[in-house]
């Protein structure tokens, strides 16, 4: 087999030349050795991410071994096109009850009244959301990027690229939540089609009903994105956006809702939903894995029993997290009245670690997994300001307050003290060999 190389100018020059190394090896190998390659990176991710690292990344979560042996299913590999009675495809009617059992558990979950799971991921929800409330050339408002707004909203992403024009929702650093009274006077002189509530980081609740008095005020939708709350909202431990007035509510179903790689929109307004099931099918997604509505449900059901507990746990181990980093030395993000952070994530100030992607890149290194996030501070040229932490994975592992102090230590002992990373992994690999049990997970 051979393969025409062609260079992307695109791609920075170094990753193009190190993907080509790669690529080269290969293009170099049989099919056999191809698929030893597969199974030995697999293997070798499993053991560094789930045995040797501690997973502090706010995107990411650990699944239930028994839900992502239902994405390996037969069912995953066949189409499902049509509502489940009445299927373009013959011999569906055991696997189409899936999509009845999850569309409930969702509705059951958030109190809603309509769910819709046929979505690739929460950016493809973020589109669909966009497709029923708006058409391009509309105004829509969101969170800026110095508000940890998400790409998705932007420019770059799928609001941009189906051609809205984006306008920023006024922000109120000092409380890290929305200035009510500015979005009133910005929607008025704007008459945005849909707000946009929440981004990448929600370090506390915000004014959703006040949010929907001011879209009502201007015939406007006001959609809450849930990508990293949807966990804590289905355990009851963070505000509920539906209840509170949004019109519909789009997520991730990973992340703190630790199910597989997907995405979901849930309302309660009924136009809305006949919208978004056009555009689902016979529109965008026609096909979906039904293997992976099987872990979903699977997900959900541990959510269904142990939701509030679990919940309950990763906003007091992000609060035991905060103090025990800010007591060694850690500048972390504090809102005055309210403190360091009321959800399952923490910011620190990254400006003396050269920037939230430069710290991230030295705790890797200590097997301690971050990112960077942009938030309302002084500016880091090249790089975002702010370094974001989230505890839902190691609350899954079973961590507690009580053992944030550790692991707040492991992190100054980089970041605060300058020791070298590789001084402290054979550290971080000791913590986490004493938590290798999941928790929150029905057995």
């Amino acid at each position: 087999m051979t393969t025409t190389d062609f260079t992307r100018p695109w791609v920075p020059a170094e990753l193009e030349a190190a993907i080509e190394e790669r690529a080269a090896h290969y293009r170099g190998l049989g099919s056999d050795a191809l698929e030893r390659e597969v199974h030995e990176l697999l293997a070798r991710h499993e053991q560094y991410m789930d045995r040797e690292c501690l997973s502090l990344y706010a995107g990411t979560n650990v699944l239930n071994p028994r839900a992502a042996r239902l994405m390996g299913a037969s069912v995953g590999s066949r189409p499902s096109l049509g509502y489940p009675g009445a299927k373009y495809e013959m011999g569906m009617q055991h696997a189409e009850q899936l999509e009845i059992i999850a569309a409930e558990l969702l509705k059951e979950l958030f109190g809603c009244a309509y769910a819709e799971f046929r979505v690739g991921s929460g950016s493809l929800a973020n589109l669909y959301a966009y497709m029923a409330c708006a058409k391009p050339g509309d105004r829509i408002m969101a969170f800026a990027d110095s508000a940890a707004g998400h790409v998705t909203h932007h420019q770059a992403g799928a609001a941009g690229l189906y051609g809205l024009e984006i306008h920023d929702v006024p922000y109120d650093a000092a409380r890290m939540s929305i200035d009510v009274a500015g979005l009133r006077a910005a929607a008025e002189r704007i008459r945005p089609k849909l707000i946009i509530v929440a981004g990448s980081m929600c370090l506390f609740p915000y004014p959703v009903a006040e949010a929907r008095a001011v879209a009502d005020a201007v015939g406007a939708y006001l959609m809450y994105d849930a990508a990293h709350m949807s966990g804590l909202i289905a355990g009851g431990a963070f505000q509920q956006p539906l209840a509170e007035g949004a019109h519909l509510m789009t997520s991730s179903t990973y992340k703190s809702f630790g199910g597989p790689p997907s995405g979901m929109i849930l309302t309660n307004e009924p136009e809305l939903a006949r919208r978004l099931d056009a555009i689902a099918y016979p529109g965008l997604t026609a096909n979906f894995d039904l293997g992976k509505t099987a872990a979903l449900i699977v997900a959900m059901l541990d959510l269904r029993e142990f939701g509030r507990a679990y919940a309950r746990t990763c906003i007091a181990n992000a609060q035991a997290l905060a103090a025990a980093l800010a007591e060694r030395g850690c500048p972390v993000h504090a809102v005055a009245g309210r403190g360091y952070t009321e959800s399952q994530h923490v910011a620190i100030h990254a400006q003396a670690y050269g920037g939230g992607t430069a710290a991230a890149r030295v705790l890797e290194r200590a097997n301690i997994l971050t990112s960077g996030i942009e938030l309302p501070l002084p500016p880091v040229p090249g790089d975002f300001n702010a370094l974001r932490l989230g505890t839902q994975e190691i609350t899954r592992w079973g961590m507690q307050p009580a053992d944030m102090p550790r692991v707040a230590e492991l992190i100054a002992r980089v970041l605060v003290a300058g020791e070298a990373p590789e001084r402290v992994q054979p550290d971080v690999v000791a913590l986490r060999r004493g938590f290798q049990q999941l928790h929150f997970v029905r057995q």
